[in-house]
């Protein structure tokens, strides 16, 4: 499974310098690296153009991983050290993997959900972010006229951020084992509901807190969740959540290329990525270029990355998560306001 301290939970991030930095909209973090000290390479304008279109449309789902979250969430390497000391994980080079971590609780407890309790419980004991700010990501993509929005994060921060706005958002999780089959869907129910941009839906990919059993947290969770997500379930995305997959673009904010999150999420993507129509992707994230890299090695490296997402037409906007939130508030404002 995940290796070192390559290990970001869903609604946690890593920030230790030279990791790899919260992908896509960008990573908020509390140690500054290397990384956030560059200036943001951003989109073309044709990309700007072809995002704001699709936004406005209803056209593109965003994915929300850890970066988007923190704080007020705190890093998964802390929570792992602090877990580490608490209950005596013996892996020295493991103690800020919190996937590890959480496997050991699990094993000598005897008890597959305890970690999951215990997350939760840290999770609920924490305030919101502040919704009213103008630079709060999950603020700005609840004013968007969205019907889907993707999330691997366990908290219910874009749920709280719409219910501000006056959206009557509905909740669903990906049933990834037996145990949460059986919950009752959104999309099973025959009052007439569709997801709108009004009503959205928040899909929990990696589970949603106060269902614990429905977290992906341990090293086995992870394996399990890959196998199940290889068979063609519809129990396990909803036609409606294949359909935002396949059939929009999609803008990934907060994940980090190294971080086992972000693996895990794009090893699922790149199958409906590559069954999806010829629209084009947005990721933000942080370059990972030191400040005293060759100006020929940083364009070798950034030439790699823009290759390694081209193939699945994923444009990248290099920079930070306020940066990016920042500029598309501007020009969604521009765009509806003309000015």
């Amino acid at each position: 499974m995940a290796s070192g301290s390559d290990n970001s939970v869903p609604g946690m991030a890593r920030s230790e310098a030279g990791a790899a930095a919260p992908i896509a909209t960008g990573a908020v973090a509390s140690v500054k690296t290397a990384e956030e000290e560059q200036n943001p390479i951003p989109l073309r304008e044709e990309d700007w153009d072809a995002l704001l279109m699709n936004l406005h449309e209803g056209e593109c789902t965003p994915f929300l991983g850890a970066g988007a979250s923190t704080p007020p969430l705190p890093l998964a390497s802390t929570l792992a050290e602090k877990w580490a000391a608490e209950y005596g994980f013996p892996l020295e080079d493991s103690r800020r993997d919190l996937s590890r971590v959480s496997q050991f609780m699990a094993v000598t407890r005897r008890d597959s959900t305890y970690p999951k309790f215990k997350i939760r419980d840290i999770f609920n004991s924490l305030p919101a972010p502040d919704f009213q700010s103008e630079t709060q990501i999950h603020s700005l993509l609840a004013d968007l006229p969205t019907p889907v929005y993707i999330t691997t994060n366990y908290d219910d921060y874009m749920t709280q951020a719409l219910q501000v706005k006056g959206k009557d958002p509905k909740r669903e999780v990906c049933r990834w084992n037996d145990e949460i089959r059986r919950l009752p869907s959104v999309f099973k129910q025959r009052t007439g509901w569709e997801a709108s941009s009004r009503s959205p839906v928040v899909f929990h990919l990696h589970g949603y807190k106060d269902v614990p059993k429905s977290l992906v947290l341990t090293e086995d969770d992870y394996v399990d969740f890959l196998i199940r997500m290889d068979a063609d379930d519809e129990e396990l995305l909803p036609a409606r959540i294949q359909e935002a997959f396949t059939g929009a673009s999609l803008l990934f904010l907060g994940y980090g290329l190294g971080d086992w999150n972000f693996r895990v999420l794009f090893r699922t993507m790149v199958t409906y990525m590559k069954r999806s129509t010829k629209k084009a992707h947005v990721s933000v994230q942080l370059a990972p270029l030191d400040r005293n890299m060759p100006e020929e090695k940083k364009a070798a490296v950034l030439d790699y990355l823009n290759n390694y997402f081209g193939e699945l037409n994923i444009h990248v906007y290099w920079g930070k998560c306020q940066q990016f939130t920042s500029e598309l508030r501007q020009r969604w404002r521009k765009r509806d306001t003309g000015r």
